[in-house]
C-alpha cells in the first residue's frame, strides 16, 4: 500500500473543500445540506453495500473478512473523506431497493450502469469495464464466436438472480431456459454438478471459477460477449453527495491507486488461497 501512503495526504486535501461545499452556497451564505451527505458527515460512517460473494471485486475470507477490489476502493475513498466503513451483505437483487429504503448510503458490487437502475439512483464511474462471459464444461460453449449461437432450446443457463446477467439470457437468448440462483457459488455448483450447460457471468467470476477449480475441466471465453461498466450507485436525491464521490473516485484514478487495486486482484492469484 505505498501508493496509498504517497497519494493519501493529496486525497485529503479535498476534504475541507467538500465538507464546506456541503455547507454554504454561492457568496457563503448559510444554506441547508441534502440530509444524506450531512447525516454521513455527522455520522463520521459510510454504509457500504455488497453481496459478499462476487470474487475478485467482492467476498468473504476464510477468516470471515470482507475483501476485494472493491472493498480496497471503497475504504481508501472513505478513509479520504474522514470516514469509517460499515458493510452490509445483502442478496444482490435487494441492494437498489436498500439505498432506496436508505439502509445504506452506497452500493458497490458488481453492479452494471444500466438505463433502468440509472432510473432509480445515480452512478458513479466506471471504477471497472468488464462483459458477459460464460463458465461451462463445454467446449463448444466455450468457443462460441457469438452469443446467438448459444441460444438453444435444450440449454439451461445459471444467472444471478436480478443481474444483467439474467436479463441478458431473457432478451439475448429467449430460447434457453434461464435459472435464476440468489449467488455465484450455487450457480458455479450447478455447473460443475452438469444441472446447467453454463454459467452466464461477468468476465471477472467465469474467469476466477476456472482458477478455483483447476480440476474440473472449467472454459470461458477469451472475449466477453458484451461490454459493460460498473458503478458505484447512490441515493439519487443528493447531488452533493454524488459530485463528492465522482471528484475522490476521479483523483483516485488519476493518482494510480486504482490501477494498483486492479493489479491487485487479477494479476496476483496469492489470494485465491484465502477463499473459503
Amino acid at each position: 500500500m505505498r501508493l496509498l501512503r504517497l497519494f493519501l495526504p493529496i486525497l485529503l486535501v479535498l476534504l475541507p473543500v467538500a465538507c464546506q461545499s456541503s455547507r454554504t452556497r454561492g457568496g457563503g451564505d448559510p444554506s441547508p445540506a441534502p440530509m444524506r451527505l450531512q447525516r454521513i458527515l455527522d455520522s463520521g460512517e459510510l454504509r457500504v453495500g455488497l453481496s459478499g460473494n462476487q470474487p475478485p471485486l467482492n467476498m468473504i475470507n476464510k477468516n470471515g473478512e470482507i475483501v476485494g477490489l472493491e472493498v480496497d476502493l471503497i475504504e481508501t475513498l472513505a478513509q479520504s473523506m474522514g470516514l469509517t466503513t460499515r458493510f452490509v451483505v445483502k442478496p444482490f437483487f435487494d441492494l437498489i431497493p436498500a439505498i432506496e429504503r436508505g439502509e445504506v448510503d452506497v452500493v458497490i458490487s458488481g453492479m452494471t450502469i444500466t438505463p433502468e437502475r440509472n432510473a432509480r439512483v445515480a452512478f458513479v464511474g466506471p471504477y471497472f469495464i468488464s462483459g458477459k462471459s460464460v463458465l461451462t464444461k463445454s467446449e463448444a460453449i466455450a468457443s462460441a464466436e457469438s452469443a446467438a449461437l448459444l441460444n438453444n432450446a435444450d440449454h439451461r443457463y445459471a444467472v444471478l438472480a436480478g443481474s444483467t446477467s439474467e436479463t441478458f439470457v431473457e432478451r439475448v437468448l429467449p430460447k434457453a431456459k434461464s435459472v435464476p440462483t440468489k449467488d455465484y457459488d450455487t450457480a458455479v455448483q450447478m455447473v460443475l454438478d452438469g444441472e446447467v450447460e453454463a454459467m452466464i457471468a461477468d468476465f471477472p467470476i467465469c474467469q476466477l471459477s476456472v482458477l478455483r477449480h483447476p480440476e474440473a475441466n472449467l472454459s470461458t471465453l477469451m472475449t466477453p460477449f458484451t461490454i459493460e461498466p460498473l458503478g458505484i450507485a447512490l441515493p439519487a436525491d443528493d447531488p452533493l453527495l454524488v459530485n463528492l464521490f465522482e471528484n475522490y473516485l476521479n483523483t483516485l484514478e488519476n493518482t494510480g491507486l486504482l490501477l494498483q487495486f486492479k493489479a491487485k486482484w487479477f494479476s496476483d492469484g496469492s489470494w485465491i488461497s484465502e477463499l473459503p
